[in-house]
């Protein structure tokens, strides 16, 4: 919960990888070779970018993931910490190496990215088990799907068991999702995965809602889809807030739902209304855009106050 300072609590359990980025005039199209590239490499991951983005927002962050007992787990480790992330969670592991993202990214932002997960497959439920009390710990916990199944119901169970808000990035989609609706208080698909997971096909704001009140249907407490450049739809209970997105000029969109589903976390925790917490989450995803690489993209907390008090 809040410490005596009334810093924000998040506890975030997902993936932690090295991303290769090359910046290209163009995406190739399959079998085509694309030259005249930049070369970026630096950390990524759902799971860590969610965790700096929300460091960098200013709430209290601990991390728990798996990397490998390598040179790039160990400068994972060291980043993480140097941004004032608790890394105690996470764990090294001999059996895999770091997972590593291979990403391509075209003139106008738009990527594609290629992951092997290695050592995040290794992030099994025992792993976080050991560390369970960082749950009670937190006001926020956030999940994506990078890592096994059985540990992201795990740690979603646990945390309703211990009342404590849960942030679901259900992303990537995997084959067969686990069945968790009713332990997740928000869940954040963009407009493919909310199409893939409820089965509407989204394509505007009135399929958008559809697709968002059959999966609380299942049980869901809040559904948000992000919609890119059309911005985001939240679908409640006993409320309907949506938000346009922040226009600025696109150079990398790779971390952007990772900057959003961080910011909504600190909001979150902050207990701020719907209708807020999206403008904030909305304005951290439009500045991730504007900068290469993953988590060198993330933005602070004077970034984003500054943004919304551009919009005002």
């Amino acid at each position: 919960m809040r410490g005596a300072d009334g810093v924000s609590h998040v506890l975030v359990v997902g993936s932690a990888n090295v991303d290769y980025t090359v910046a290209l005039a163009r995406l190739p199209a399959p079998g085509e070779t694309v030259t005249g590239g930049t070369l970026l490499v630096n950390h990524g991951g759902k799971g860590a970018n969610q965790a700096v983005a929300a460091r960098r927002l200013g709430a209290e962050v601990r991390l728990i993931a798996s990397v490998g007992d390598d040179a790039a787990g160990r400068g994972i480790r060291e980043a993480l910490a140097g941004e004032g992330i608790d890394v105690t969670g996470v764990v090294s592991t001999g059996e895999a190496l770091t997972g590593t993202a291979l990403i391509a990214v075209d003139a106008e932002g738009r990527n594609q990215i290629a992951v092997a997960p290695g050592a995040n497959r290794r992030l099994d439920v025992e792993a976080v088990r050991r560390h369970a009390e960082a749950i009670s710990w937190a006001d926020v916990v956030v999940c994506q799907l990078e890592t096994p199944l059985p540990t992201v119901s795990w740690v979603l169970g646990e945390a309703r068991r211990r009342r404590v808000t849960t942030v679901l990035n259900p992303a990537p989609v995997p084959d067969a999702f686990p069945e968790v609706w009713r332990d997740v208080d928000y869940l954040t698909p963009n407009a493919g995965e909310a199409a893939r997971l409820s089965g509407v096909a989204v394509a505007d704001d009135p399929s958008a809602n559809a697709a968002a009140r059959a999966l609380r249907a299942r049980g869901v407490g809040t559904v948000i889809v992000t919609l890119g450049g059309d911005g985001a739809l939240l679908v409640g209970a006993d409320v309907v807030a949506r938000v346009a997105a922040r226009r600025v000029k696109a150079v990398d969109t790779t971390a952007a739902g990772d900057a959003f589903n961080g910011a909504l976390a600190v909001a979150l925790a902050e207990r701020r209304s719907p209708h807020d917490a999206l403008h904030f989450a909305n304005a951290a995803a439009a500045l991730a855009c504007t900068r290469r690489g993953a988590q060198p993209s993330l933005p602070t907390r004077a970034e984003v106050d500054a943004a919304l008090a551009e919009d005002r």
